[in-house]
């Protein structure tokens, strides 16, 4: 049985897949795991990373809607001017990173 990897091994797997230039195939290979255990990983750690992220509010000049733009984890980009209440805005990033 192969030793357990530590966390900061896993998010160094996962950075290094996402910047990968070749095949998940061949990533795989490479560091020695087999693609269940990537799609596991993906599964496990990026969805538990995603639930927490961090934000800044700026206070609001007015009451009229201003335009946002949300950059999420995976670099996509939610571009809006409604106005979301916390949970709203809470349930749209959790749909996002759901993937």
């Amino acid at each position: 049985m192969a030793p357990r990897r530590t966390a900061q091994l896993i998010r160094e797997l996962l950075d290094g897949y996402r910047q990968r230039s070749g095949t998940r195939a061949e990533y795989c290979r490479e560091q020695g795991i087999t693609d269940s255990t990537l799609d596991y990983y993906i599964r496990r750690y990026d969805r538990q990373s995603a639930r927490f992220a961090k934000i800044r509010i700026a206070p609001s000049v007015s009451e009229s809607p201003t335009p946002f733009t949300l950059v999420l984890r995976n670099g996509r980009r939610i571009e809006s001017i409604w106005n979301f209440r916390d949970a709203d805005l809470a349930r749209l990033i959790r749909i996002a990173e759901g993937e």
